[in-house]
């Protein structure tokens, strides 16, 4: 089984769940299932009932109490380690900005046997900075050096301005005194979630100027972001006033618009794109949506990750989808399929070429 490099995950919960607890971890919305229905009768619910009782030696599709009864028997630890171990991925890249009690990348590296790398979320870094500083000089050079020391050690950086703003920022850098004056009216809050457009656009131009990667949320998520705000073409004037850095960019996730990311991936060479959580919550379209990507991303270009957070599962069920959509079924019969379909017209490379880049080799080379 050829091994993944996740590029984009979360860490997991350490306690053992509820139903509830589980079911919120396997939706978007932040509010539970409405009276009589379940999260479990979802794309995702699916495939994690399809793929993963059998690793607690119960039948696919067992009824859900069944199998997080079993789940709570062996203990989160042990759960964890049996999942993370059978996704099969090598190196994982873990955004450390999300709140709660998650296991940190040194943690989910022992628990998988795995390697870990940090990916640093420019919010929360401003915002820790912000909850210590006294004026608008302290925070930005304070904020600076914590930026150049993670631009040394982390693989990369991440911005959710998508949904502190939206995607839609003038291009250009903040002048010095626009970012004093916007600190003067943040500081004074302690810390508290900085949705400044020009606090956002310094962050973004402060993590694009190490040259390190810059991962940007587009597409999909949770209601705290506006959907038409998350369309990867507003970054399109972004894109190319941060060219002259070198910096690369990452598009994630990017679903409904995975052909507008695709395009800026074929145009721009530093963009980069992925699909993330969009494969396990397509569940059993995650062959065709993967095709559609990669209608115009050119294969060098496109990454995989699983973007998992929380449930262990999550790990291999993102794993196991892409190594089925990317597969060969569609190979040799006219292209259906993902990796198979660049090779059914006869035109594309061999499909493990592509998994190999997609899978790890493209992360490996620009994360590097």
């Amino acid at each position: 089984m050829p091994q993944l490099v996740d590029h984009h995950c979360h860490g997991i919960v350490r306690e053992d769940l509820t139903r509830a607890g589980f079911e919120a971890y396997l939706t978007e919305s932040p509010d539970p299932a409405p009276p009589g229905t379940s999260f479990f009768d979802t794309q995702l619910g699916f495939a994690v009932r399809r793929f993963c009782p059998p690793l607690l030696g119960l039948d696919p599709h067992c009824d859900p109490d069944v199998y997080l009864q079993e789940r709570t028997k062996l203990g989160a630890e042990e759960v964890a380690r049996r999942f993370l171990g059978a996704a099969g991925i090598a190196e994982f890249y873990v955004d450390t900005g999300l709140p709660g009690d998650l296991t940190t990348p040194q943690e989910l590296a022992g628990l998988s046997g795995a390697t870990a790398r940090e990916i640093v979320r420019l919010e929360h870094l401003a915002e820790r900075t912000a909850a210590a500083a006294k004026d608008p000089a302290e925070f930005l050079a304070v904020l600076d050096g914590r930026i150049t020391q993670a631009a040394r050690t982390a693989a990369g950086f991440k911005s959710v301005v998508a949904y502190r703003h939206g995607l839609d920022l003038p291009p250009e850098p903040p002048g010095r005194r626009a970012v004093e004056d916007a600190l003067a009216r943040w500081l004074p809050t302690g810390g508290a979630r900085v949705t400044d457009p020009v606090l956002l656009r310094h962050l973004l131009w402060s993590a694009a100027r190490t040259g390190r990667p810059l991962q940007l949320h587009t597409g999909f998520g949770d209601p705290d972001l506006r959907l038409h705000r998350a369309d990867p073409l507003l970054l399109t004037e972004f894109i190319e006033a941060v060219r002259p850095t070198r910096c690369t960019l990452v598009l994630l996730h990017c679903y409904p618009y995975h052909r507008q990311a695709g395009y800026l991936a074929q145009v721009y060479p530093h963009v980069y794109a992925d699909l993330g959580l969009t494969l396990s919550h397509t569940g059993a379209r995650a062959t065709a949506v993967l095709a559609e990507m990669l209608e115009l991303t050119p294969f060098g270009k496109l990454l995989f990750s699983t973007d998992a957070y929380g449930l262990p599962e999550l790990y291999l069920v993102g794993a196991h989808l892409f190594r089925v959509a990317g597969g060969p079924p569609a190979c040799g019969r006219g292209g259906g399929g993902g990796a198979g379909g660049a090779r059914g017209a006869g035109r594309g490379p061999p499909p493990d070429r592509v998994r190999d880049l997609v899978g790890a080799g493209n992360a490996r080379r620009i994360y590097a």
